[in-house]
């Protein structure tokens, strides 16, 4: 069993509860800058190991592992500095704000050996994990496409202050996730393409960047993907379509997992069709807190196989390196959202001084 701190009380409120479910992890120590939110989550949790110093939870000899939920243009420094105090890392995505920080913490994680995890976490739904199982089994033959979406009414961001700032940009906030599903299935995209717009109800609110968003990849080996994603607007009944979703398009067969729904469907080799559902129980481990709120299951889905891939010795991805790749290509879908023209990844990397070969 490890020991964990945790850095960040908001989002890191799910990676409370997943570390005190799990038999691979004890909870070690909580902090926030904000101690009255680290009394909030200690009386919550029952959990009176708390600190504002940061400094305080990176001198504790016993903890192994950070995890790190801090606002994103701080995720550089907090890593640099648990990675300087012996630490192995977990850091929510979007990984790293600036590559400018990029190859100093390449070369730190080199120099330490701790290893670095980007808690990508849908990645770890179970739909999800069912998708990957079937196409890593060769179910639907070899990936022709993948499409990927993520649409939700989320105009009550618009009610918010720092959701109206020229720094927020759902890019980063929303459509890195159905991102990090390209990324996952087609690692090597070496161009992008794509549009965005804000819509009438983000521009009468005071939205500064792209609210609803298409984008067209391209891969080294031609394939191509595409990913939407539209965030201040209603949506469809659950029914009818899924609020985030994968799908994978094959040789032999085809299958597309959805995420709030608990929802997989796959035609594979021989026909035949199958839709699968999962149930209260499986919703309600994934979903702890009010409403869909807080995944914390995918939370401790990851937190449990970063715990192996420590323990075992095996890389677990998204490891540091993707994580950077993800990174920079968001920034040439930013670029090309500015531009209206096509943008290559390499151009992105090479400003920084940066290579990701192994």
């Amino acid at each position: 069993m490890l020991n964990i701190g945790i850095l960040g009380l908001g989002e890191g409120r799910s990676t409370i509860s997943a570390a005190l479910q799990s038999d691979k992890l004890r909870l070690k120590m909580i902090c926030d800058k904000d101690v009255e939110l680290c009394r909030t989550r200690a009386d919550e949790f029952k959990v009176y190991d708390y600190t504002d110093d940061y400094d305080e939870m990176l001198n504790d000899s016993e903890i192994d592992i950070v995890a790190i939920y801090t606002p994103d243009h701080l995720h550089a420094e907090h890593i640099k500095r648990a990675l300087q105090s012996n630490k192995h890392v977990v850091c929510t995505k979007p990984f790293i704000d600036d590559l400018a920080n990029a190859n100093e913490l390449i070369a730190l994680q080199r120099k330490t050996g701790k290893k670095v995890f980007v808690g990508q976490s849908s990645r770890f739904f179970e739909p999800y994990r069912r998708q990957r199982k079937d196409y890593e089994e060769g179910l639907i033959g070899d990936l022709i496409t993948i499409e990927s979406h993520y649409n939700a009414d989320h105009r009550w961001f618009l009610k918010k202050k720092w959701a109206l700032e020229k720094s927020f940009k759902w890019l980063y906030g929303g459509l890195s996730h159905p991102v990090d599903f390209i990324r996952y299935y087609l690692p090597d995209i070496e161009e992008v393409m794509g549009y965005g717009m804000i819509s009438d109800n983000g521009r009468i609110a005071g939205l500064k960047n792209e609210d609803t968003m298409h984008f067209i990849f391209k891969a080294t080996d031609g394939r191509i993907a595409r990913v939407s994603g539209s965030y201040t607007g209603p949506t469809q009944p659950v029914k009818r379509d899924s609020g985030m979703t994968c799908i994978l398009r094959g040789t032999e067969g085809a299958s597309q997992a959805d995420y709030h729904e608990l929802r997989y469907a796959i035609t594979g080799k021989t026909g035949e069709e199958r839709i699968i559902t999962w149930g209260d129980s499986t919703l309600k481990y994934y979903f702890r807190f009010e409403g869909q709120s807080h995944h914390a299951g995918e939370y401790q889905n990851y937190l449990e196989y970063f715990v192996d891939s420590i323990e075992q010795g095996f890389t677990a991805y998204p490891d540091l390196k993707e994580g950077i790749g993800t990174v920079a290509l968001l920034q040439a879908m930013d670029r090309s959202l500015a531009t209206r023209l096509p943008v290559k990844v390499k151009d992105i990397l090479s400003e920084h001084n940066l290579s990701l070969q192994p």
